[in-house]
């Protein structure tokens, strides 16, 4: 059975499990069955079927880009020469490694994409180097972003 065939619905308990693995994600279940006055087996448990059901995917260490010298972070909105482009146009992007996220959107853009670089030279690299000979891009506008005042996840 495919994870997306699994519907799990999560109660407050699982909130709670969530909240508590999204701020450390390495905590113990005997902590966690503890601090929610359960069995470490039922945080197992719990834990298992949320995975099931494709709520948790995996852990993950989180880096921090600017202390590893990206100090560039921006998006850039682009425009396809045509829509039918659209699978090409990803091919390509997904082999750039500046590119750390991309959205497909409606609206002025066909693709959003999230781009870090180590400083403003760079990044002009990238636009004219590896980005703009993309056939199937008509057009990009680049946002550089000053900064990052919100960053957290949904909340379960």
């Amino acid at each position: 059975m495919e994870k997306s065939d699994l519907h799990y619905r999560i109660d407050n308990l699982d909130k709670s499990i969530l909240m508590a693995l999204m701020e450390n994600a390495r905590v113990p279940y005997a902590e966690l069955a503890k601090r929610f006055s359960v069995s470490p087996g039922t945080i197992h448990v719990r834990v298992e079927k949320m995975k099931q059901a494709g709520i948790i995917e995996g852990t993950r260490v989180q880096v921090n880009p600017k202390k590893l010298g990206y100090d560039v972070c921006c998006f850039i909105g682009i425009i396809l020469k045509s829509a039918r482009d659209y699978p090409q146009a990803l091919a390509r992007l997904e082999q750039l490694e500046e590119v750390v996220e991309a959205y497909y959107t409606t609206g002025h853009y066909n693709i959003f994409i999230k781009v870090m670089t180590r400083s403003i030279d760079e990044l002009q690299q990238v636009l004219i180097h590896r980005l703009q000979p993309i056939d199937e891009i008509q057009s990009t506008e680049t946002l550089i972003s000053l900064q990052q005042p919100i960053d957290r996840d949904v909340t379960p």
